[in-house]
């Protein structure tokens, strides 16, 4: 029995409108700066039709990336509400796919713009087994003190009362075929810009430390004593990487891939002694990475965000998976190591129109 399972960063699945970039031209959308827009209301005008007309091609290509998936479980972040995910499935998938993810799941988490992470599901696999959800569990309101984990670092940004998840964990109890599988859904803390000295990773790596913590103390309350063969796994962006692609060069001499190791990431805390391994490192050492990050010639990387972690049962029962990671939603900015570059979905644009920022990632497991 295999059940096809698959994460992504759909990127700003939003229902709402932004009109703060009137008054602060940092969350102004650049197009919009090249023209002389005299008053309110002539900027919200504009900003509904240059919003309406991006998003239609933008979630064009998220489908795309959704159905080359072809899931029978997805793990979304970043959706707004469930009227979002109700007419992109209705709107676009149902268009490119047919009859698919009817069950949907999403409960609203701790995110100030209202992003929260959610599953759409069929309502059985290709194989024709059962997907049932006997449980849906939201920890979005666990904090610190709770967990025991307000320690010095986080008492630099955070009170005891502070809530853990940036967004949520949530905690999918499931049966396949009759057979149970616990899924975690989560969306960690995005690295935000320097702070004391620090670059936006390493300031705010301690928040996302404390979130893994709280994730594998959750599984581990969840299976006391039997983590080593439960059915498990956590999917999610987790804004993290244990390691990364140095991009170098321009396109006129030529890019260099350079393989790097960071000393720290959060997600050390999934790997350390074994508590769940990254499917996705067992790819080519070039070839795991979910996003290209950039901020010009000085600072281009390609790391892997998004993240499907396998419990030990799950990983041994499976030793020949190997995820794929669809990239064609990917912008033409992007830098594809030698021999990667795929064909782009039709419209996509230099840095925009493009399916998301992230790369969906999804894996056929026997469960």
């Amino acid at each position: 029995m295999t059940l096809r399972l698959a994460t992504f960063n759909i990127e700003n699945l939003m229902r709402r409108f932004d009109f703060s970039g009137y008054r602060n031209p940092s969350k102004q959308d650049r197009v919009l700066r090249l023209f002389d827009i005299g008053n309110e209301a002539v900027y919200e005008r504009l900003e509904e039709a240059r919003t309406i007309t991006h998003a239609d091609d933008t979630r064009q290509m998220s489908a795309l990336a959704i159905a080359d998936c072809d899931a029978d479980i997805l793990c979304l972040q970043e959706a707004d509400d469930m009227a979002a995910l109700e007419a992109f499935e209705y709107g676009y998938l149902y268009r490119m796919m047919g009859s698919g993810y009817r069950k949907k799941v999403l409960i609203e988490g701790n995110d100030g713009r209202g992003i929260d992470v959610a599953v759409m599901m069929r309502e059985v696999t290709r194989d024709g087994e059962s997907i049932v959800c006997t449980s849906a569990i939201s920890h979005a309101a666990l904090t610190y003190a709770e967990l025991g984990l307000h320690d010095a670092e986080i008492a630099r940004t955070n009170v005891p009362a502070d809530r853990v998840f940036r967004r949520d964990c949530l905690q999918l109890e499931l049966t396949i075929g009759g057979r149970p599988l616990t899924v975690f859904v989560v969306h960690f803390k995005s690295m935000g810009p320097s702070r004391d000295g620090l670059d936006g990773r390493s300031s705010t790596l301690p928040v996302r430390r404390a979130e893994a913590l709280a994730v594998r103390g959750i599984i581990e309350k969840r299976f006391p004593g039997q983590t080593q063969t439960a059915n498990f796994v956590i999917c999610g962006d987790m804004n993290d990487y244990q390691e990364r692609i140095d991009v170098t060069g321009d396109r006129r001499s030529g890019y260099g891939f350079v393989p790097a190791a960071e000393t720290s990431s959060a997600l050390d805390v999934f790997s350390a002694e074994g508590f769940a391994e990254n499917v996705v490192r067992r790819r080519p050492v070039l070839d795991r990475w979910t996003l290209f990050h950039s901020r010009g010639p000085a600072e281009r990387h390609l790391c892997q965000l998004d993240y499907i972690w396998l419990s030990p049962a799950l990983a041994a029962r499976n030793p020949d998976a190997v995820p794929d990671i669809i990239r064609a939603g990917q912008p033409y900015r992007t830098v594809f190591p030698p021999g990667q570059d795929v064909e782009r979905y039709p419209r996509t644009g230099w840095d925009r129109p493009k399916a998301s920022d992230h790369c969906p990632v999804v894996v056929a497991l026997d469960v």
